[in-house]
């Protein structure tokens, strides 16, 4: 079973965070579920993927060949994504399942500090995931880089 991984985004926001966690999960040799919440935030991910220098190689779900995708940008609700991911990253509350982190190797909760409603949903999550036994680590860049809190 892999760890949840939440990250309180208070100093950068997460389109500066999700390609980093992105890099990082291909160089373990894992495929990447990007899920989220909203068309146009996938959306805006989706271009800044591939605009970015050294672009990240990614599909969006519903597409001929997702199987295939090493990241696939789904929204919530769609079912398990197709690419067999080993890595989850979550982002604006998409809802995250104690099942899910036990067949992943790492699961990436982001949310916005700035915003009450987002700290709430990280909470429940973070209540959620550690009642049914996932192992939880909390992150933070609040002192400028990212390091994990104890």
């Amino acid at each position: 079973m892999g760890a949840a991984l939440f990250y309180h985004l208070t100093r950068s926001p997460a389109e500066s965070l999700v390609p980093v966690l992105i890099e990082k999960s291909l160089a373990q040799g894992w495929r990447v579920e990007l899920r989220g919440t909203d068309t146009a935030r996938l959306a805006r991910h989706d271009d800044l993927l591939w605009t970015r220098e050294g672009f990240l190689p990614h599909g969006r779900a519903g597409g001929p060949h997702d199987a295939r995708q090493p990241v696939l940008l789904t929204l919530a609700g769609e079912g398990p994504a197709a690419n067999a991911p080993a890595c989850l990253i979550a982002l604006d509350g998409a809802p995250v399942e104690a099942a899910e982190c036990e067949r992943l190797e790492r699961t990436c909760i982001l949310f916005d500090g700035a915003d009450p409603a987002a700290l709430d949903v990280a909470r429940g999550q973070w209540r959620s995931l550690t009642a049914a036994g996932v192992t939880a680590e909390y992150w933070s860049d609040a002192d400028g880089g990212w390091a994990r809190q104890r």
